[in-house]
């Protein structure tokens, strides 16, 4: 009997592997034209960034940021498959993107740092050292577009935050983009903030969080549309990934058309 073939291995099957996933942003980012560089290094592990190499005052920003919750893993997953995966030309805009906020977190599978903060209640206070590093690099940047990737064990499908800002809104075609693999949230509340189909629409007051989450920094000094993007972790990964990389597609293709308008 002919020995039998190992099975081919799950597409997202390392996802906590942080050296796995830096391997594949750097082959990436070769075959996209983009320079990976560490930008700081936190308890053993070195901090990347993605950026557009040579980039063009008449292109839109995207920034893009995963990982910052260690036990998020297809937000990481996802900004990479994205990158790998889209079909949109890399000089149409320029890119600034963060692999993985938190690498300790991503590798114990935890939401916390290895102090036991969370990293994304830190962004008032530059004195903390992963967080100071992140904020050196935004310095003075303003983004035409913003996402931060996250996930929620609560969830009943995906949902995203849309910090009130320009019209008309995006957050109900993101959803939409994301419908053919995870649905919506039908909560009407979430985290105590009204719901509708999985959008959270709000208008941000620093007095709302003493205690900064990375959205709120994009959005005061840095973004002109911000978004959280949030999967359920209790669905499978390859949707997750696919509901990530679905939903980046689309606000990077409305960004493009709100420039060209």
């Amino acid at each position: 009997m002919p020995a039998r073939r190992a099975a081919k291995p799950l597409q997202h099957d390392r996802t906590h592997d942080y050296a796995h996933l830096i391997r594949r942003w750097r082959a990436a980012c070769r075959t996209r034209g983009l320079r990976l560089s560490a930008y700081s290094e936190v308890s053993g592990y070195p901090l990347f960034v993605a950026e557009t190499r040579r980039p063009r005052a008449d292109r839109p920003w995207v920034y893009l940021s995963a990982g910052i919750h260690g036990d998020e893993s297809a937000a990481t997953e996802g900004a990479l498959a994205w990158l790998t995966q889209t079909r949109l030309g890399f000089d149409a805009f320029n890119l600034l993107a963060f692999p993985c906020l938190n690498p300790w977190g991503l590798v114990n599978n935890s939401r916390l740092d290895a102090e036991g903060r969370d990293l994304n209640r830190t962004y008032h206070d530059p004195g903390i050292p992963p967080t100071g590093a992140h904020l050196a690099r935004l310095h003075d940047r303003r983004f035409d577009l913003a996402l931060t990737l996250h996930e929620d064990y609560d969830a009943t499908g995906i949902y995203i935050y849309e910090v009130k800002g320009p019209t008309p809104h995006w957050a109900e075609q993101l959803i939409d983009a994301a419908r053919p693999h995870v649905p919506a949230d039908t909560r009407r509340s979430i985290e105590g903030r009204a719901a509708r189909n999985g959008v959270v629409r709000r208008k941000l007051d620093p007095a709302l969080m003493p205690h900064f989450p990375e959205a709120f920094t994009l959005h005061f000094h840095h973004a002109a549309r911000t978004f959280t993007v949030e999967t359920p972790s209790e669905a499978g990964i390859d949707a997750r990934v696919a509901a990530q990389v679905a939903v980046i597609e689309r606000a990077v293709r409305l960004c493009l058309a709100e420039r060209r308008s």
